[in-house]
């Protein structure tokens, strides 16, 4: 892994035969995905949110961010883009629904951007990165398409430093097969790390770093972060890939799913996942 640090050029697409993403869309995924505001998954963007502003949001997923930011920058508008059609289409539903009509939502690829140059005075990019086998070559693309002095904003987890209690084998069991999952698809699961060496090698010549976490230990958190992740564990698209590729079994995956349960009923229970941030100006 030290590599990467060393050249943060390098395509991991030469790595992985493919770039695929490991969570997938399954329903206790966008569960997850929905609860992200921007209160609580990009506060450090904040003091860079000003009305009137044009902003795109990169892998917006079920949209929840992206409709928050709309409401913070009325009457400047939001485009928010993801690879997924079906989930484009439940971002827009969920638009509609709250009555935001600042906000759009279409299928994009971060990569080839549809966007004129200096189109957005902020790029927001929430948990991306870290899936991508060429993060530089993206980041090159969203300086293309900011303004001059336009912001470019990037938050990813760095699973690596993720930690738990009180010790549960099964969750150790769960993280690994989680890196081994996520690097044998082509991307970094502790990106958040590197986001500022990215941005440095994309061209941004000013980026600001700094670092948040996600913490569950209420009751109420444990319940919500446990469950979600012991469906996870056996329904979504990682566990087909952990069987898929050999990483786990469905015998290790109901043992993790086992574990969060564990975990989550647990009045002691503590789980910290730390992020990486950056405000990289163009």
């Amino acid at each position: 892994m030290g590599s990467q640090f060393m050249n943060p050029d390098a395509d991991r697409s030469e790595i992985a035969p493919r770039e695929r993403y490991i969570h997938g869309h399954h329903e206790s995924v966008l569960r997850s995905h929905s609860w992200r505001t921007v209160q609580n998954s990009a506060a450090y963007l904040l003091p860079h949110l000003a009305a009137g502003q044009q902003v795109l949001d990169v892998g917006s997923g079920p949209g929840t961010i992206s409709i928050d930011i709309a409401r913070r920058i009325a009457p400047g508008t939001v485009v928010g883009i993801d690879s997924s059609a079906e989930v484009v289409e439940q971002a827009a539903a969920l638009a509609h629904d709250n009555g935001v009509d600042t906000v759009s939502f279409r299928v994009g690829d971060v990569y080839a951007l549809e966007f004129a140059d200096n189109s957005f005075d902020v790029v927001h990019a929430h948990q991306v990165m870290q899936h991508l086998a060429r993060p530089v070559d993206a980041m090159r693309e969203i300086r293309r398409v900011l303004k001059p002095g336009g912001v470019f904003a990037a938050r990813d987890v760095v699973y690596g430093s993720t930690s738990w209690y009180p010790a549960v084998p099964a969750l150790d069991s769960w993280l690994r097969t989680l890196l081994t999952v996520h690097r044998g698809n082509g991307g970094d699961p502790d990106a958040g790390r590197a986001l500022k060496a990215w941005a440095r090698h994309a061209g941004f010549a000013s980026v600001t770093s700094s670092a948040s976490m996600w913490c569950f230990a209420t009751d109420a958190e444990r319940d919500w972060w446990g469950s979600t992740w012991a469906e996870r564990a056996l329904e979504s698209s990682f566990a087909a890939q952990a069987i898929e590729t050999g990483a786990a079994s469905l015998n290790d995956l109901h043992a993790m799913a086992d574990g969060w349960r564990y975990w989550a009923a647990d009045a002691d229970g503590w789980f910290g996942m730390p992020h990486g941030e950056i405000i990289a100006v163009k």
